[in-house]
């Protein structure tokens, strides 16, 4: 498969801010707009869905939303497109998105969350390359030019991605070369049988996710066994599952236990504990992109 990495972005150049899916107060995002423009030297432009005047969970109707990220998909001005949050509702509109003028003049398209759905249907239908990375709320955090925020600045520049985490006790250790695909384990599971379906033949899969029951993980994790998306993988990245709960009968095993369950018969590398997740910690993964992932005893990396 030879994949399309839309072009990196100069100064000057100009980012659209979408909100595809949840609601966003303005607000919540001027932070963003502010470093993007007057630290990062870019131009911005902002969609009529953030800080719409929608009175529901949505940043307006599934049309409104739509018309929206079409515009900025299509606007020979914008060079990237940044989706201000993601929350839900990409799903609902994925499949009236057209992209004949985006398949010849790609532009990279951020998000993560909700955005899955977006970044494995570019990937598995048009081999273009995308941005899992910090969105707009992320420019509010304390100390918000952290490693993670400015992982973002580097991709978009297009500097190459080296990184590394701590071993855990429980990695399975090896190398492991491939197209990195992912993103959050409900929305991978949720797009299998549907035109947005993940490809893991010979990839790098990561996943991650936020306040799932253990259970649930369990089921999700099945679920990729039983559809064989982790039969031939190249290496598997597990990210923070921030807030995970439990039943009040207790499930009987960890998460990283869980996880290795599912892949017990399988011998590719796995990590726990990288640094990609709905938390501060999330590091910009360039979907699609060929990275070297190394599992030892004393270190792991990552490199694009």
């Amino acid at each position: 498969m030879i994949i399309k990495t839309p072009p990196y972005l100069q100064p000057g150049d100009t980012i659209g801010i979408v909100c595809p899916a949840g609601y966003m107060a303005f607000e919540k995002a001027a932070a963003c707009v502010r470093v993007l423009q007057e630290e990062w030297g870019y131009k911005v432009k902002v969609g009529s869905t953030l800080g719409s005047k929608s009175e529901n969970y949505f940043a307006g109707t599934d049309g409104e939303r739509l018309n929206d990220f079409q515009s900025m998909l299509d606007d020979d001005e914008v060079q990237a497109v940044l989706c201000g949050r993601g929350g839900y509702g990409m799903g609902r509109i994925v499949d009236g998105v057209n992209f004949k003028k985006f398949k010849k003049k790609p532009k990279w398209v951020i998000g993560f969350s909700d955005i899955t759905i977006l970044h494995t249907h570019l990937y598995s239908n048009y081999h273009i390359a995308s941005l899992h990375a910090p969105m707009a709320a992320a420019f509010n955090e304390e100390g918000y030019l952290n490693k993670y925020v400015l992982s973002l600045k580097d991709a978009l520049e297009g500097k190459w991605a080296k990184y590394s985490c701590e071993p855990h006790e429980l990695n399975r250790q090896g190398e492991a070369v491939g197209e990195l695909v992912g993103g959050n384990l409900a929305l991978l599971v949720n797009g299998i049988g549907t035109p947005s379906e993940i490809k893991t033949k010979g990839r790098i899969l990561f996943i991650e996710d936020i306040g799932e029951q253990k259970y649930a993980i369990d089921r999700m994790m099945q679920q990729l066994k039983r559809s064989g998306k982790l039969k031939k993988l190249a290496g598997l990245i597990v990210g923070c599952f921030a807030d995970t709960k439990d039943t009040e009968r207790p499930f009987g095993a960890t998460l990283q236990e869980i996880i290795l369950d599912a892949v017990k018969e399988f011998d590719y590398p796995v990590c726990f504990e990288f640094p990609v997740s709905h938390n501060k910690e999330n590091l910009a993964l360039k979907i699609g992109v060929g990275y070297k992932l190394r599992v030892h005893p004393k270190k792991v990396t990552l490199d694009e």
